[in-house]
């Protein structure tokens, strides 16, 4: 996706990230229609699996703006520095205290491996619509970064040089 948009590995992280979690988005609440008017087993599922998720008390992953979907909730551990709480450990603790969902029959899991690999299939048509329609849109995505990004990461490369010390100066004497 972010290939056919244009996006290389010059692009900046934030920028491609930006631009995948939204893409995301769309693709995710297509199946999401699609699941609900097609796939009747796999969205009961969905159903028990969200009403499950609604009776967990902590819930820190949910009502992210896009951009912070997917990253992760604690930071990486510092050698001899333990947490006293990670925020993952008390959702995973809040996510112990609900009850599992009720067990599947060997009829209906096969059923349900079907209708997710339907739901996958959609997914996977979707996914090659949007790489399509930024395909038309690559040199306008091209040109955007070169008008609003390399500025700003210009700037601040021209701020990096400003701030930073240099080791040596030429122009003063060496210290004794």
């Amino acid at each position: 996706m972010l290939s056919a948009a244009g996006l290389g590995a010059d692009v900046p992280h934030g920028v491609q990230h930006g631009l995948s979690t939204r893409v995301k988005t769309i693709v995710d609440r297509a199946v999401a229609e699609y699941t609900s008017l097609n796939l009747p087993m796999l969205q009961a599922e969905l159903d028990q699996q969200s009403a499950r998720n609604r009776a967990r008390t902590y819930r820190p992953t949910e009502g992210l703006d896009p951009e912070f979907e997917g990253l992760p909730l604690d930071p990486d551990p510092v050698p001899g520095a333990p947490f006293l709480f990670t925020i993952s450990g008390m959702a995973e603790e809040a996510a112990a205290s609900v009850p599992d969902l009720p067990p599947l029959s060997d009829e209906a899991k096969a059923a349900l491996r079907q209708e997710v690999g339907l739901a996958d299939d959609y997914a996977n048509m979707v996914g090659r619509e949007i790489c399509t329609i930024l395909l038309h849109h690559r040199l306008r995505i091209q040109n955007a970064v070169h008008e609003y990004v390399e500025p700003q990461i210009e700037a601040m490369l021209e701020e990096l040089t400003r701030s930073l010390d240099a080791p040596f100066d030429p122009y003063d004497p060496p210290s004794e």
